[in-house]
């Protein structure tokens, strides 16, 4: 199962996606939780220590690997676009809980786009993890879909946008499924976060198709606790997780 969860800032997504990496653990699976985002707090929810999450240095950050692999000349303009990245999950990723987090980190693209070694390692890493991994890959990514190629997203079996119940959550989820229409993906699913009441379902329903919409995760005080301590929701939560497990089988359907 190769899984890509994306949407805004804030919604919960980190939440979602390191519950359900845990949920796969508990079963037995080998689990890779791939941090995409820029702002990477995903090992803090996956359990690990806030010194241990600081010690990990994002692959995007790593000069001295990306040189060697990429052989980028010096001023960055020239440099091998098909580098070898099959060997760097099982390098750098660290375990907690049954769960391999690997920090990709990202690219600051100055708002131009960016092809340089750094965005080359990412996207060979991504399709790798995607194409041609055995582990349930789940990744945490920020609201656009930039370090995906055509092939790459073609081959994600879940697009899930997190939500929460607002005007601009709902804008985002429109904005990556039109972009995952231009890459060739035809099902992107939502999960709704921070669900309050019946009148916030309804809310959702109205704006979200029935076919794309998986499930409710509502307004949680653990989780919001667990996030406060820096701790994993997965240990604070019972509710979440049964949430999440409805959503996982849904998910897999």
């Amino acid at each position: 199962m190769k899984i890509a969860v994306t949407g805004k800032g804030g919604v919960g997504k980190t939440t979602f996606s390191s519950i359900l990496a845990r949920l796969y653990a508990e079963e037995g699976k080998s689990v890779l939780a791939a941090d995409v985002d820029p702002d990477a707090n995903l090992g803090l929810a996956l359990g690990f220590t806030e010194e241990e999450v600081e010690a990990i240095t994002p692959i995007s950050e790593m000069k001295n690997l990306v040189q060697e692999r990429t052989n980028a000349s010096p001023d960055g303009r020239f440099f091998k676009i098909n580098p070898k990245v099959d060997d760097i999950p099982d390098k750098y990723a660290k375990t907690c809980n049954g769960v391999k987090l690997l920090v990709l980190g990202t690219v600051d693209t100055a708002g131009a786009g960016c092809v340089c070694p750094e965005h080359v390692i990412l996207k060979r890493l991504i399709s790798h993890l995607v194409l041609h991994s055995d582990d349930v890959v789940i990744m945490d990514m920020e609201a656009g879909l930039e370090h995906l190629g055509r092939g790459t997203a073609q081959d994600m079996e879940q697009f899930v946008v997190v939500i929460e119940p607002g005007a601009r959550s709902i804008q985002t989820y429109k904005n990556v499924k039109r972009l995952a229409t231009q890459l060739g993906i035809k099902h992107v699913r939502v999960v709704a976060n921070k669900v309050r009441n019946e009148e916030d379902e309804a809310y959702i329903r109205e704006r979200i198709p029935e076919e794309d919409l998986l499930g409710f995760m509502h307004y949680n005080q653990d989780v919001i606790d667990a996030d406060r301590q820096g701790r994993a929701p997965y240990d604070f939560s019972e509710t979440a997780i049964n949430e999440v497990r409805a959503i996982k089988e849904r998910l897999e359907k």
